[in-house]
């Protein structure tokens, strides 16, 4: 017998900045096939949600099993250290490859000489460095990675390469400067022709890999790791014009809706809203910011217009990247893995194009920021079409991956292991989530405890908080923080909050003696 058909390989194919309900299966409005497909042949989880709402505590809770504030990487702009146990390190002491075709993002784009950073100025663009260096990374033995979103100056890296080897040589024709000569007056449709977009790029290097291991008999675990529909809003066409606004439903702001949250939510709906009361270190909070305004190309101020043609973008830039999932599913069948390997689709967090009269992400707990989308396919052990509400975190991805693999857990992941809840054997693993945003020490910190029915969100050092009821209001309009009414729930609330902090306390060390 061959050792792929003795465990099970992983595939996970991630987005970046992905609404939970932008799925076809579930969601009219937008086609998304490929994923459909996925929901048809595997299991749908709708209750699953990040540990912070932006990129790189996320993305490192994925691979270390570990909360932002266990792991360290707790913001952006911060760096996974070199010395977290990563679960590439396991899968590679089982004899598994493990590789990454995408985003990383583990590091931040400014390097120290305390903190280095390969995903930082001046190496990201030194694209001589990319030709001799594939890894080792953070687990996976190869890697082969890019950072921009869209027209970014901040490409490079392996995506760079491609593009000159598929005869691209004029590809920074189609990116901003500082290296890139694109007019950055140009908004929603993108120039760069389909076949050198990094989607094709990501479908074809992982469908390589998934080549290399089956003429290798190799076990695996790859990370496809795409890059859409994180802003800014840009796809080629024809998917540019895939969707008529006027077709959609456009999300906005309900009236009065802050006049019940904290401070900083309402500030949000200024035109120039001062929040230095809350910076530390002189530097901006992500996300805090006029929401009336959203800098991009040479617009000042969005119009009607355009905050109608973002979601009409937004979608074109899902159904484009689920083409390319579709042809990595397309390779797994044609090479006859499809039985043998786990899929899991899912993002790194949420995005807000319009809701509660916000853009993009930022400390802002909503369930458009911190809910997800996530299927998982086992032919054969995950029940097909199956939708459950049992709740899910990305920090349980690791050790669910190395427990179907038969790999021990470390015990230092925090996560929950939910085998037996994806094979539809357990009801559940969790009944609440944790989701953590905080910026530099103690001004912007907080936390959020769900469970099957309520949100609670608390500020450090801070008299107001959120409390959501999501089975009445699962838009989130009506915070009851200071109703009265909810008084001992919320009182209630605040201890099951505890008690889920305590019970995420890693335990480094077991105990092996009375004394």
């Amino acid at each position: 017998m061959s050792s792929s058909s003795k465990r099970p390989n992983i595939l996970l194919i991630t987005t970046d900045q992905q609404h939970w309900n932008t799925i076809g299966a579930f969601n009219s409005e937008i086609e998304t096939p490929n994923l459909d497909r996925l929901v048809k042949e595997g299991t749908t989880f709708t209750k699953a949600y990040c540990p912070n709402p932006t990129c790189t505590p996320s993305r490192a809770s994925m691979i270390t099993g570990m909360y932002p504030s266990q792991h360290g990487a707790w913001t952006l702009g911060t760096k996974l250290q070199e010395d977290r146990h990563v679960v590439g390190e396991d899968f590679q002491e089982a004899g598994y490859r493990t590789t990454l075709i995408g985003k990383a993002h583990f590091q931040p784009l400014h390097s120290t000489e305390e903190y280095p950073s390969i995903e930082a100025y001046p190496i990201l663009q030194d694209l001589e460095y990319w030709r001799e260096f594939n890894g080792p990374f953070y687990g996976f033995d190869h890697v082969e990675l890019a950072r921009n979103h869209t027209n970014e100056a901040h490409v490079g890296q392996h995506y760079a390469l491609w593009m000159e080897e598929k005869g691209l040589s004029n590809w920074r024709d189609y990116f901003l400067s500082p290296t890139g000569n694109m007019d950055p007056h140009e908004t929603y449709k993108w120039k760069l022709p389909e076949k050198y977009h990094y989607n094709n790029w990501i479908a074809e290097r992982s469908n390589a890999m998934l080549e290399e291991y089956k003429n290798n008999d190799e076990n695996f675990f790859l990370w496809s790791s795409f890059f859409d529909p994180h802003p800014e809003y840009l796809v080629p066409e024809p998917w540019d014009t895939m969707y008529d606004s006027k077709d959609l439903t456009i999300p906005k702001v309900t009236p009065k809706e802050h006049e019940k949250n904290p401070p900083h939510f309402r500030k949000t709906q200024e035109d120039a809203p001062d929040f230095s009361d809350l910076y530390e270190s002189g530097k901006e909070i992500h996300g805090y910011r006029s929401h009336h305004y959203y800098e991009y190309g040479s617009k000042f101020k969005l119009t009607d217009y355009d905050r109608k043609k973002i979601v009409s973008t937004y979608y074109g830039m899902i159904s484009m990247l689920d083409k390319y999932v579709g042809k990595i599913l397309d390779k797994l069948d044609a090479l006859g893995l499809a039985e043998n390997t786990i899929v899991v689709f899912t993002t790194d967090h949420g995005h807000l194009f319009g809701q509660h009269g916000m853009q993009a992400k930022g400390g802002f707990h909503y369930e458009d920021l911190i809910k997800l989308p996530f299927i998982v396919r086992y032919p054969g052990h995950v029940p097909e079409g199956r939708v459950t509400s049992a709740m899910q975190s990305l920090v349980d991805l690791a050790p669910t991956f190395l427990s179907f693999c038969n790999v021990p857990i470390p015990i230092s992941m925090t996560g929950v292991d939910q085998k037996l809840v994806w094979l539809g054997k357990k009801e559940l693993a969790r009944d609440h989530i944790i989701c953590e945003f905080r910026h530099e020490a103690t001004k912007i910190h907080q936390k959020t405890y769900v469970n099957e029915r309520y949100k609670l969100t608390v500020y450090y050092n801070r008299n107001y908080g959120e409390l959501f009821d999501l089975e009445t209001d699962p838009g989130e309009i009506n915070n009851l923080w200071d109703n009265p009414a909810y008084a001992s729930l919320k009182s209630e609330l605040f201890l099951r909050y505890i008690w889920a902090e305590l019970g995420k306390e890693p335990i480094y060390m077991p105990r092996i003696w009375h004394a």
